[in-house]
């Protein structure tokens, strides 16, 4: 199974003319962006530029700064994510000591921001400190949850170390072969670094066994149904055989300049620290899961079993979907965008001319040759082929586009059978963004599926939206790199129903895999209620996606656990979209025939990612400024 790479040049375009048509813990994503500002973010830069900065926004330009300077150094593998190499020879801390440390300064980013008068900022400098006082109080707030929930103990959790972050969707399973990925390979100091980090992860192991023991011990574990498959998803990683291990991929694709000596003696090194420390480390990690860990989690489902979980889901429906909606108002918008989706689908169904239930068009959809991929190739393919399609329409939707290109790969094989999805760029653009495909399980994304996936992980959606936040300069980095999953993954969702105009669902099949796409977000408000807040089975909240989000069975089973372990997360698409929905049409009446669609794309994308209520807050100064623009 190849992995194909074809990085597109089709989004280098900085700006537009007016004229032209056309997402455990602090979530961090390296995020896109442009140079020129318009929209909302230029009267905002305008705003900015007309002051010298006064003594609130020096405070809180130097604790932007400060903080973005401390995850990187705090969080080593973030820095690498993001581009930055300073840090590529280490690993972060997760012991008792450095995580206590972090709770401190949590409380001391809160207290910071809590002293800056909000009403000398203006402009992103008051955007700025609103983000940074949602996500402040968001972690000393899980942080005080987390130790209450040890019942006094000293544990090494804080709201970036909570022992639920890993399971079968997250863990150094995952995040090793991605960190391999996002790491730099050009120089002999690269590669060292490289050695001296797998030198370092075995400790990193055994502080997370001790996180991961204390919450056996206070019985903060995610559901055994979501944890059966977490031990065996350990397998690549502990291949002795360094040709089939993906901590040795880059040393076996070295630079053609190293000398042949030079070569070999850094592939020894890497060969003995991988088989010599980081497998044996990785094996006792894993023998602990299977004998240990995951025995002891609870047959019980839903956060409503764990110690004090109907708090710990309320602050993990803020922390992912940025509102203070109630699980019972998350639920009910759940059930009416369902009936409404319902509907829409029965009548596409209709239109298709099948004539059968909808059980059976499922059943049809899912086992017509014509639907299903022969061959990774020729699904990379065919995702290839709507990029080319997509790209020299975007005009027609956004004044202005991120520069950073994307590509378009083989998700990894160690990855299994998880969703397609997006790989972000570097934050500085030396490395391209990817939308990564599941050719793994070619049965189980077919054709249909296609463009709405493409369009919600790559453009309009993620790859459009990040690329452009870490494009645009008058935003500090710390800005540029913040993420969350309400305005993430409610712009993927929204990006979805921005096919028609560019040129895609010309067909009743893809339109008919928009709308179920649609209806999994939809149910997923229903069920993650359901199963956290409301005593919902596993058993039942499976029958509701199949029934209403027109998944197979065990594509459901698969997203009921995932649900499991990541409380609140789920909620995020939906809501996210509605928000922004209805500010749309918001503006639209407010503005009248001022409205301009892609004035309004690149209003939502200027500030880079938002809490909603910021947003919101955000777009309606955008309405007030376009109301006296001249035309």
């Amino acid at each position: 199974m190849p992995e194909v790479i074809a990085v597109r040049g089709g989004l280098r375009m900085a700006r537009v003319p007016e004229a032209a048509p056309h997402l455990r813990g602090w979530v961090v994503a390296t995020l896109v962006g442009a140079g020129l500002l318009l929209g909302a973010g230029a009267t905002f830069a305008a705003e900015s530029a007309a002051r010298e900065p006064g003594p609130a926004a020096q405070a809180l330009h130097k604790l932007l700064d400060e903080e973005w300077e401390w995850r990187l150094r705090e969080f080593p593998e973030l820095a690498t994510t993001t581009g930055d190499h300073r840090y590529d020879d280490r690993v972060g801390d997760h012991s008792g000591a450095a995580v206590a440390a972090r709770r401190q300064h949590h409380l001391g980013v809160l207290k910071a921001v809590q002293a800056i008068d909000r009403g000398q900022l203006v402009g992103e400098d008051r955007v700025s400190l609103d983000i940074l006082a949602f996500t402040s109080d968001l972690d000393v707030r899980t942080d005080r949850l987390l130790l209450e929930i040890a019942g006094g103990r000293d544990v090494a959790w804080a709201a970036e170390d909570s022992p639920l972050r890993v399971n079968q969707m997250a863990g150094p399973q995952f995040y090793l072969p991605q960190l391999v990925r996002a790491t730099r390979f050009r120089t002999e100091a690269d590669y060292r670094n490289y050695i001296t980090r797998l030198g370092r992860l075995p400790q990193g192991f055994v502080d997370l066994r001790t996180q991961l023991e204390q919450g056996r011990a206070a019985g903060l574990i995610p559901p055994h149904a979501s944890l059966e498959r977490l031990p065996g998803q350990f397998g690549p990683l502990l291949e002795k055989d360094l040709a089939k291990n993906p901590l040795y991929e880059p040393l076996r694709k070295m630079p053609e300049e190293f000398a042949v000596p030079l070569r070999e003696a850094l592939q020894k090194a890497a060969g003995e620290a991988i088989t010599g420390k980081v497998v044996p480390a990785l094996h006792e990690l894993r023998d602990y899961l299977a004998s240990t860990w995951v025995p002891a989690a609870p047959l019980a489902t839903g956060a409503g079993s764990l110690p004090h979980g109907a708090e710990l889901y309320r602050l993990m429906l803020e922390r992912y979907n940025t509102t203070r909606m109630s699980a019972g108002e998350i639920h009910d918008l759940g059930l009416r965008e369902v009936a409404r989706i319902d509907a829409e689908m029965l009548a596409v169904k209709k239109e298709s001319g099948f004539e059968g239930s909808m059980e059976e068009f499922r059943k049809f959809l899912r086992t017509d040759p014509r639907f299903v991929f022969h061959s990774a190739e020729e699904e990379l393919a065919a995702f290839r082929d709507i990029a080319k399609r997509v790209d020299p329409l975007l005009p027609n939707l956004f004044v202005e586009l991120p520069r950073l290109p994307y590509g378009i790969r083989a998700m990894s094989p160690e990855e299994g059978n998880n969703a397609p999805h997006y790989i972000s760029g570097a934050l500085d653009g030396s490395r391209a963004g990817y939308f990564e495909a599941n050719v793994n399980n070619l049965a189980a994304w077919p054709r249909w599926t296609m463009e709405v996936l493409f369009l919600h992980e790559a453009v309009p959606g993620h790859h459009l939206q990040i690329a452009r936040a870490q494009e645009i300069p008058s935003l500090p980095k710390w800005r540029r790199a913040y993420n969350n999953s309400g305005f993430a993954e409610g712009w993927g969702l929204y990006a979805e129903g921005l096919g028609k105009p560019l040129g895609l669902y010309t067909d009743v099949y893809s339109r008919f895999g928009r709308l179920v796409m649609d209806a999994h977000r939809a149910s997923r408000l229903v069920v993650d209620t359901g199963l956290h807040s409301m005593g919902w089975t596993r058993e039942q909240a499976i029958a509701y996606l199949i029934e209403h989000a027109q998944l197979e069975r065990g594509f459901a089973e698969a997203e009921v656990d995932r649900y499991l372990v990541w409380p609140g997360q789920a909620t995020a698409y939906k809501v996210g979209e509605q928000r922004i929905l209805a500010l749309r049409e918001n503006a639209r009446t407010a503005l009248g025939a001022k409205f301009d669609l892609r004035r309004f794309h690149n209003a939502v994308l200027d500030h880079g990612a938002l809490p909603l209520p910021v947003l919101e807050s955000s777009i309606g100064e955008w309405i007030a400024a376009e109301k006296t623009r001249a035309d």
